[in-house]
C-alpha cells in the first residue's frame, strides 16, 4: 500500500520548542497529527464473512470484521439494516476481531462502517455493504384491538401466526415489540399462551393518553427456522378514567369519571347458585337489544329459573355473557335484593344512560358477591386481577420465571347470563 509517510506524534511535539511559525507547520495541515488528517480506505486492510456488493448472505449467522495481516487493529464498528436497527457486536481486546453478538437478519441490506488504525496510529475507514436472503418461514404479529378510543382498562393483545413456546425464542419477540404511549407508563408483555401476548401497564393507562404499539421483529431469527414478518402498527387513545363499582351487599353501582362520583345506581347481582363474579372486568362491547334465555346457561325450559327475556341497553363484560343491563322486571328488587342469573341489572332509564357513557375498556367492578373470582384470559379481560408482580411472571424477559399457568386459554362460552 502506497501512503504518504506520517509524522509521529512524538516528532510533532518536538517541533513546538522550536520557533511558532515550524509549530503551526507541524500542528496543522496534511503533515500534522494524524488524528486530524482523513481516514485513508482501508479496503486491503479489512475481511468479512460477509461479502461487499450485490450478491446476499444468508441471515442467522453471526457478522464477523476481521484485520488482515500482522498491523493495525478496528477501533470501531457500525452495522445498521434497512430498518434503522443497529447489529450489536464485540470487538476482541486487540482490535483485530470484530464480531456481532446478534444473527444478520433476513430480507434486509447492512452497512457497515469500519474504523481503524494504522502502526503509525493513522485513521483508515472502510464502509461494507451487503443484503440477506429472505426468510421461507415468517412469524406475523397482528395487534388489538383496532385502532380507536377506549378505556383506560383496555389491554393490548399481540397475536402470532406460529407457536413460540421456548422462552429464548419468547424474550426474543418480546424485545421486537414495543409499547410507547404518552404520557409514558411502567408495562410488560404477559404470555396468555404460546401464540397471544397482553400487555398491560403497572397501574391503568393514563387518562385521554396516545398508545402506539409497533414491531421490530421484521428480519430477525425468532426461532431454529422461524424469522419475524413485517407487521402493522396500531395506534390508540384513552378516554376519560371511567370506573364502575358495583357492590353486591349494598345493591348499587357507583360511577366515577376522573374520580368524581357522577351516578349511584340501584342495582340488582346475581341470586344464590348464579352470583355474580368478584374482581375487575372490562367494557368488551354494547349491545342495544340482546335475546336471553335460560337454555343457554343450561336452565332446563320449564323450571322455575327459566327464561325468555328482550334485553335492552346491554353492556357486555365478560364473553360468557355477564351483562350491565336493563331490567324493568326487577325494579322492585333494584337497591334490595340480589335477583339476577349473574348479570347487574337496573332500570331501563339507567341502563341507557350507563350504555351512552361507557366505552369498551372501561373498567366495571363487582365487590362483596358470593360469586367466584374473574379470570384473568378466558373470559374477558380480567388482566387486571392479577397482582403487578404476578404478571411480570408472565414474561419471558423476566429472569428466573415461567409464565402462570392460569394463563392459558380456555374456550369461552358466548351465552347470555340475564
Amino acid at each position: 500500500m502506497n501512503r504518504t509517510p506520517r509524522i509521529r506524534p512524538a516528532v510533532g511535539c518536538t517541533l513546538l520548542v522550536m520557533t511558532l511559525v515550524v509549530a503551526a507547520t507541524a500542528c496543522a495541515g496534511s503533515g500534522g497529527h494524524p488524528l486530524a488528517e482523513k481516514p485513508y480506505d482501508a479496503v486491503d486492510e479489512i475481511a468479512s464473512n460477509a461479502r461487499d456488493g450485490d450478491a446476499k448472505v444468508a441471515p442467522g449467522r453471526p457478522l464477523e470484521v476481521t484485520v488482515k495481516g500482522d498491523e493495525g487493529r478496528i477501533t470501531d464498528v457500525s452495522a445498521v439494516d434497512t430498518a434503522g436497527r443497529h447489529l450489536a457486536g464485540e470487538l476482541d481486546a486487540d482490535g483485530r476481531r470484530w464480531h456481532s453478538t446478534m444473527p444478520l437478519a433476513a430480507g434486509v441490506r447492512y452497512t457497515v462502517r469500519v474504523s481503524t488504525e494504522d502502526e503509525d496510529g493513522a485513521p483508515g475507514a472502510r464502509t461494507l455493504s451487503f443484503g440477506t436472503t429472505s426468510a421461507k418461514e415468517l412469524l406475523e404479529v397482528s395487534f388489538g384491538p383496532q385502532a380507536g378510543t377506549y378505556g383506560v382498562g383496555q389491554p393490548l393483545v399481540a397475536q402470532l401466526s406460529a407457536p413460540v413456546a421456548d422462552q429464548a425464542s419468547r424474550a426474543r419477540v418480546e424485545r421486537g415489540l414495543r409499547v410507547r404511549s404518552t404520557p409514558a407508563v411502567t408495562g410488560s408483555w404477559y404470555w396468555v399462551d404460546d401464540q397471544t401476548l397482553h400487555y398491560r401497564p403497572k397501574g391503568y393507562w393514563p387518562a385521554r393518553a396516545s398508545i402506539e404499539v409497533t414491531s421490530a421483529l421484521a428480519g430477525v431469527k425468532l426461532t431454529d427456522t422461524l424469522y419475524g414478518a413485517p407487521a402493522k402498527a396500531l395506534k390508540l387513545t384513552t378516554g376519560a378514567r371511567i370506573e364502575a363499582v358495583t357492590d353486591a351487599v349494598a345493591h348499587t353501582m357507583t360511577v366515577k369519571r376522573d374520580g368524581k362520583v357522577i351516578n349511584t345506581i340501584p342495582v340488582t347481582t346475581g341470586k344464590p347458585g348464579f352470583a355474580t363474579r368478584n374482581g375487575v372486568k372490562v367494557v368488551l362491547g354494547k349491545e342495544y337489544y340482546v335475546r336471553m334465555r335460560g337454555e343457554t346457561i343450561g336452565i332446563a325450559e320449564g323450571s322455575s329459573d327459566s327464561y325468555d327475556l328482550p334485553v335492552y341497553y346491554a353492556t357486555r363484560v365478560t364473553w360468557s355473557g355477564e351483562y350491565v343491563h336493563a331490567a324493568p322486571w326487577s325494579t322492585g328488587s333494584q337497591g334490595y335484593a340480589n335477583v339476577s342469573h349473574g348479570c347487574t341489572g337496573m332500570s331501563t332509564g339507567q341502563a341507557e344512560w350507563f350504555y351512552n357513557t361507557v366505552r369498551p375498556g372501561d373498567i366495571v367492578t363487582v365487590v362483596g358477591s358470593q360469586g367466584e373470582m374473574m379470570t384473568p384470559f378466558d373470559n374477558g379481560f380480567g388482566d387486571w386481577n392479577l397482582s403487578w408482580a404476578a404478571w411480570l411472571k408472565g414474561s419471558a424477559l423476566q429472569k428466573d420465571t415461567a409464565p402462570d399457568r392460569d394463563g392459558t386459554i380456555q374456550a369461552a362460552r358466548l351465552r347470555p347470563e340475564v
